[in-house]
């Protein structure tokens, strides 16, 4: 009993350092000095759209609004990704980011 109790303190605490991590790095894009390329913008809101609320839904926009269709686009593209792996990647996403855009 004492080493699943340990197995399941030690899964909440890594949990807990990934949400502060991701919104640590959330904070963080808000800070950058130098925009980045729009490729890589999309891929920042797909990762934090897949973080926060999972499998895109409902219907592609339709007609002019390419920022709407590539944003759709992007995270389509990560669906199947677990909140917990797009947090991770938006954390590494963002650390590269910071380092070429600050």
């Amino acid at each position: 009993m004492v080493d699943c109790q340990l197995t399941m303190d030690f899964f909440i605490y890594k949990i807990m350092a990934l949400i502060d991590d991701f919104n640590a790095a959330v904070s963080k894009s808000k800070d950058l000095t130098k925009r980045p390329s729009n490729e890589e913008l999309l891929d920042l809101y797909a990762l934090f759209k897949q973080a926060t609320d999972g499998d895109v839904s409902g219907d592609r926009p339709g007609g002019f609004d390419f920022k709407a269709i590539a944003k759709f686009d992007a995270w389509a593209n990560k669906k199947g990704l677990s909140k917990d792996q797009a947090m991770t990647d938006y954390v590494s996403l963002m650390n590269r980011l910071q380092a070429a855009y600050s």
